[in-house]
Formats: C-alpha cells, structure tokens, sequence
C-alpha cells in the first residue's frame, strides 16, 4: 500500500496536533495550577461580558470542556489507523476514509485553536502566559497558531481529496 503526499504529511501533522492536544489533558483534567490560570484569566475577562456566572463556569468547567474537545478530536485524527488495523485482521470489510476523517478532525482542531488564538490575543492572557513570574515564551500561543493554521489547510486537502476519491 503506498501512501500518497497527502496522507504522508496528514500523518505528520496529526502527531503534531495529537501530541500538544494529548500532552495538556493530564494538566487539564487535574485542574494544574497553571490551567487554573489561564482559564481563571479568561473566565475572570469573560465576567465583564456574558457576565459572572458565564465567566464562573469558563473559570470551573473550561478545561474539561476544551481537554474534552481536544480528546475527541484525536480520537477522530488517530481512526484511521484504528480502522486500518482492524480491517487487516479480519474485523472490518470497509473502513471509512480516512481522507475524510482526518478532514472532520482537522476541522475541530482548528476550530478549538482559534478560540485559544482568540483568547491570547484578546484577553488579560497575553501572548506569553506569565504565572508565579515564569512566563512561557509564547509557546501555548505559537502551538495554537500553528494548529489553527495547520488544521485548517488540511482539513480543505483531506477534504477536496476525500470528494475527488468519492
């Protein structure tokens, strides 16, 4: 089976994307004191406009809402090999594509990472997260940066690829 140029550098990025989405849920789902400062920054600026018990529940709930997106959307990423794997043993007479799975994931991705781009730039959160006077050197935000604009030109390959299989 050879792969073709599109899924070679799919595969890429999502390890990329797999990696900084898999790697953040331990401090996401354990509420990390620096998770609870980037989402009590947000949550406290989001008071001034939905209001506090909007920004409250950003502050209390976010990161398991956003690690939950961010979970999902690597379990749609990694399918195909899943489906692959399944299919080679017997289990599976048919797999879906994964042109347009890795398209769907890349989408959410994409979409997740805006909202944090949007919340770097926009907010009290600054580019660089500075917290207990350690800052991060801006690399939350170029990680997102390079998911939104990743995920975005290849959820468009995949899918123009997907329809042009179809």
């Amino acid at each position: 089976m050879k792969l073709s140029k599109t899924s070679i550098v799919s595969w890429v990025v999502v390890l990329w994307i797999c990696k900084v989405f898999l790697f953040s849920l331990p401090y996401k789902f354990t509420l990390h004191p620096d998770t609870q400062h980037i989402f009590g920054t947000i949550g406290q600026w989001m008071k001034d406009y939905i209001g506090d018990s909007g920004g409250a529940l950003f502050m209390n709930y976010g990161s398991y809402a956003v690690g939950g997106v961010e979970l999902l959307t690597s379990l749609i990423l990694l399918s195909p090999a899943l489906f692959l794997a399944m299919k080679k043993l017997g289990l599976l007479a048919n797999s879906p594509s994964s042109h347009a799975l890795h398209a769907l994931g890349f989408a959410l991705a994409a979409v997740v990472m805006s909202g944090a781009v949007f919340f770097h730039l926009f907010t009290p959160l600054g580019v660089e997260v500075i917290h207990e006077g350690q800052g991060d050197g801006g690399s939350l935000f170029y990680a997102a940066t390079s998911i939104l604009i990743l995920g975005t030109l290849m959820a468009v390959v995949n899918y123009m690829t997907f329809k042009r299989e179809a």
